[in-house]
């Protein structure tokens, strides 16, 4: 279920999974509606109405994970850790403006009935049935150049999972770049997560990991690559699938990147899918609709609902879409086309620039259906 909520200086999208489960499920997106706030009052209405809704819409669900989105990580981000009180749960911060005028939204991934706990090695770990749900956020270091960086990140996330006798082969389901000055850094960070993930025996002809890789940057500008990334342990391979709509998209290999275009993730009870960021292209890795914001919106869209369709879902299934653009000009035109389409849908517009230069628009998203297997429940 999909509803907007109004509240004094905030707006909330709900994603609501709960018919008939023992673990229910809801993504909320919380964004300001008063740009006049100063940053202390609209984190203090962010965060207070993120707690109203634990409340009052989703029966005491706790967070799993959140990112926030700032406008200037350099000096907002220190004040927002101290005021998010969360302990048991992984929580991102990325310098990525909302486009509304306003400094800070917040996406959260809530749940009720999962064991959460902070683990000795900086993983997050939610925790139900057979399955240790491993969420990784704001991972990076400052060294020399971007793939230097992105090799550490990946080493030593590699470390992290095989301490929790989980691989990233067989157990990452998503990962998340967020690269200072995308278009200089980006391309280090291909060429290390290429080379790690052919020592892990993630290749094409094998498989990949769904991801994003977006510009974004963190407090201290000598961070060019932040890593957040989730696996799942307890699954089985039978149990995770991989999209490719080659009749609308290329394969990533193509061109010499190593990530999936969207995964997932069959439990007993539901589908997780996973859809990474995806942009205007063709099955050739082509640029459509050069320089066309409208155009390029609605192909993206229709390359998402391909992948979808692969996974027997559709936009009707949609628990959160994170919509990166490159031009902050494009915002009124794209909010109105998101509006129109998706009016009750939890997603947030945001400024990120795409790793090509000739991609204006690029979304990711995931996606939640009610599935009945023969796998363990949620």
């Amino acid at each position: 279920m999909h509803q907007i909520l109004t509240f004094k200086n905030a707006e909330a999208r709900i994603f609501s999974f709960t018919e008939g489960v023992e673990v229910e499920e809801f993504h909320v997106v919380v964004g300001i509606t008063n740009p006049m706030l100063s940053f202390r009052e609209q984190v203090e209405t962010v965060m207070a109405t993120l707690a109203q809704l634990q409340q009052t819409e989703t029966d005491g669900a706790e967070a799993i994970f959140k990112r926030y989105f700032l406008s200037d990580a350099s000096n907002q981000a220190d004040f927002l850790k101290n005021c998010e009180t969360e302990t048991d749960c992984a929580v991102s911060i990325v310098q990525q403006p909302p486009l509304n005028g306003t400094k800070i939204a917040v996406w959260a991934y809530l749940a009720t009935k999962m064991q959460r706990k902070r683990l000795e090695n900086g993983l997050f770990e939610a925790r139900h049935g057979a399955y240790r749900h491993l969420w990784l956020a704001n991972a990076c270091n400052c060294a020399e150049n971007s793939e230097k960086q992105t090799r550490i990140l990946l080493e030593k996330y590699v470390e992290q999972l095989e301490n929790e006798d989980v691989t990233l082969a067989d157990n990452c389901i998503r990962t998340w770049f967020f690269v200072n000055e995308v278009d200089l850094n980006y391309a280090g960070v291909v060429k290390a997560r290429n080379e790690v993930f052919a020592t892990q025996n993630l290749t094409e002809n094998t498989h990949f990991i769904a991801s994003t890789g977006i510009g974004g940057r963190q407090a201290d500008a000598q961070v060019l690559s932040q890593m957040d990334a989730y696996a799942v342990g307890g699954i089985q391979q039978a149990q995770i699938g991989y999209l490719y709509a080659p009749t609308h998209l290329n394969r990533t290999s193509d061109y010499g990147v190593a990530f999936e275009r969207g995964t997932f993730v069959d439990y007993g009870d539901r589908r997780h899918v996973f859809i990474s960021g995806t942009a205007s292209i063709d099955n050739k890795g082509e640029i459509l609709h050069v320089g066309d914001i409208v155009a390029q919106c609605r192909r993206m869209w229709e390359n998402v609902e391909v992948l979808l369709a692969e996974a027997d879902c559709s936009f009707d299934d949609a628990a959160q879409m994170i919509v990166y653009l490159r031009d902050p000009a494009d915002y009124a035109t794209v909010k109105r086309l998101f509006e129109e389409r998706f009016p009750t849908h939890p997603w947030v517009i945001v400024h990120g620039k795409v790793c090509r230069p000739g991609w204006l628009i690029e979304m990711e998203m995931m996606a939640i259906k009610a599935r009945q297997t023969s796998f363990a429940r949620l």
